[in-house]
Parts: structure tokens; C-alpha cells; sequence
């Protein structure tokens, strides 16, 4: 049944898009479970949490770690460490339900806009571990910013969100976090708020998605941060996905697999991060060599020229696929209002 409903969440995903939302693809939901390798005992929050994919996937793996060492008593505790916050009705009614039919009996959810809290208010409320895929531009009220230290004011939902996730991890606690290629680069507010991260955390990898893997949503390169409250960082690992041979893009129709994330895994390094070397798909950067803006969108240095950049022809083609595939998720929402009218 649980496997239903999640059949059902992912069709529901072609009307999300509103308010900077979107559907995150269960291979980087899962991907970014096993890196941060939840315990039964931590707490884990999703402050976005949506229709709660990040926590049921948090929760299966747990129960596939731990599951015949679990009492009935820590697997109440799970049920109790896996929170989630979410603002709109809907999608709160929703997880809760999937929470349920995944097998956790009291959902821990909360019907609440992360952001209208006071950015002090969550020191006192930290956790083990964050997983979200927050808003890219969503839009909140004009009160939203002033919760939030006068420098660091921004009506980009990204960046307040990431100012809250730093507020909620408790000290070495750890963080997976989707964000738009933007978070890497802008000035302003995004150089504090990138300089707090890397003098208090420890950033020790992003990973840059490749083109299409949020497709048709949204177009914009996205990437995976992850840190840990162990910091200043000393030096951040870049690992560029590439995409399968003969492709150009992920599209709806040909989405990112678990496969696709299986030499990234590997490189990885276990739960120490250890033997860790560059390839054609990873280089290291040490934090004394970033410029003043502390640029992260850093290009591969392994990667020819002729490879770093699509051709005209190329980036044309991709648009067409795009358009073309909105163009259809269009027409199958104008046939279902058809027929519910």
C-alpha cells in the first residue's frame, strides 16, 4: 500500500512547482540518506519536508540498518527523532499519510512556516541531522526577512533556509541540503552566509548535479551540500556527476537511477570520508585558496575545454526537450480539469 500511495506522490509531483517546490528524485533523496548515515537514536529534521520523502527514505534505511537489533522501544524512538515541518495543508496532509503507511506510527510532523520563526528561536531546538531540498525563490511574507540578522536579510527563501540549518545542527551534526547554483556564487548576502558555513562547519563536498535531474521543473544547475558543525573548513571536495553516455540531459522520461550515483558512492569514502583521490569527476580545493567572494562554482579543472562546454546546437536541443516535455505535463492537466469539470 505504502508503495501506492508513493506511485500516487509522484504523479501529484507534475502539479508542484508553485512557490519554488519541487519533486526531489528518490535516487538523490536516498543518496543523501546513506551519506549521512542516520542512527536510530539521533534526530532528524526536514524543515520543507513536502510530502515527507526525505524522512521515509530516513526511515527505511534505518530499518534496514538496524533492523533486526531494534527494540520496540527504539523503534518508538525513531518514530519520535524523524521531524518535519511543513507550511502548506496539503502537502503536511500528505506526508503524514505517508509517514503512516511506511510504518511509522505517530508522524512527528509539524503544520508550521519554517521561516517565520525568529533565527534565534532554533538554537534552542538543534538536531543530529538535517535533510531538505528547500524552496529555490519561493516568495513569503514581507515580515519573513526581519526574523533574520539585518546583514544576512534576503527575500531568497534558499539562503534563509540555510541560515536556519546551521542554527538547528547541534554540534557535530550533520547536513545534506539541495541548492540552486547561485548558493555557490552570489555576493552580498550569499558571501556572509557562505563565509559563516565555512568558518563555523565543516563543508566537505558538494556535489554538482548534472542537467535535467529536476526536470521539467525547473532548469536551474542544482548541486548537494554537505557539512558538518565540525568546522572551520579546511578544504571542500567537488564531485561532478556526469551524465550516462549518448545523453545530454535527465528528462521525466529518463530520470537519474540509483546507477547513476553508484560511482560517486564508491569514491565516496565510507562514514570517515576516507581515500578520497582526484579524478576526471573530482578535484580538492583548499579554503585558503577561494577568492575574496568565496566563488564555489568552480569549474573541473580535469575536464578538456571542448567537454566544459555544450555546443549551441546542444543547449538548444535541451530547451526543445524541456519546453516539450512542460508542454505535455500542460495538455495532461488540462484533460484532468476536462474531466473533473
Amino acid at each position: 500500500m505504502a508503495h501506492v500511495y508513493e506511485s500516487m506522490l509522484q504523479e501529484l509531483r507534475d502539479a508542484a512547482g508553485d512557490s519554488g517546490e519541487f519533486y526531489t528524485p528518490r535516487p538523490v533523496v536516498r543518496f543523501m540518506v546513506r551519506m549521512t548515515a542516520p542512527k536510530p537514536n539521533e534526530t532528524v529534521l526536514d524543515p520543507a519536508c513536502g510530502t515527507g520523502g526525505f524522512l521515509v527514505e530516513t526511515f527505511e534505511y534505518l530499518r534496514k540498518q538496524y533492523g533486526k537489533e531494534l527494540s520496540a522501544d527504539a523503534a518508538a524512538e525513531i518514530d519520535a527523532n524523524l521531524r518535519g515541518v511543513e507550511k502548506k495543508s496539503l502537502p503536511y496532509l500528505l506526508a503524514t499519510m505517508n509517514l503512516l503507511l511506511h510504518g511509522i506510527s505517530r508522524p512527528n510532523l509539524t503544520l508550521d512556516n519554517t521561516l517565520r520563526h525568529p533565527i534565534a528561536s532554533h538554537r534552542h531546538q538543534r538536531v543530529d541531522v538535517v535533510l531538505t531540498n528547500p524552496p529555490f525563490g519561493g516568495e513569503e511574507e514581507s515580515s519573513v526577512p526581519k526574523n533574520f540578522p539585518t546583514d544576512k536579510r534576503t527575500t531568497d527563501t534558499a539562503w534563509l533556509f540555510l541560515q536556519v540549518i546551521m542554527e538547528r545542527l547541534t554540534e557535530g551534526g550533520r547536513c545534506a541540503v539541495v541548492v540552486p547554483n547561485n548558493i555557490l556564487f552570489e555576493g552580498g548576502v550569499g558571501t556572509k552566509v557562505r563565509k559563516a558555513i565555512l568558518d563555523n562547519f565543516n563543508l566537505h563536498t558538494i556535489v554538482r548535479l548534472p542537467n535535467g535531474v529536476f526536470a521539467p521543473y525547473t532548469l536551474i544547475p542544482s548541486n548537494i551540500l554537505f557539512f558538518d558543525r565540525t568546522g572551520p573548513t579546511k578544504a571542500v571536495w567537488f564531485y561532478e556527476v556526469p551524465l550516462p553516455d549518448k545523453r545530454r540531459n535527465f528528462t521525466k522520461t529518463k530520470p537519474m537511477n540509483d546507477v547513476h550515483l553508484a560511482d560517486l558512492e564508491a569514491w565516496w569514502g565510507g562514514a570517515e570520508r576516507n581515500g578520497r583521490v582526484g579524478n576526471r569527476h573530482a578535484w580538492r580545493v583548499a579554503r585558503k585558496d577561494l577568492d575574496e567572494q568565496l566563488d564555489l562554482d568552480l569549474r573541473n579543472p580535469h575536464q578538456e575545454e571542448s567537454q566544459a562546454h555544450r555546443s549551441p546546437a546542444e543547449i538548444i536541443e535541451g530547451l526543445i526537450n524541456a519546453e516539450e516535455e512542460i508542454l505535455s505535463l500542460l495538455k495532461r492537466m488540462q484533460s484532468e480539469i476536462g474531466k473533473n469539470a
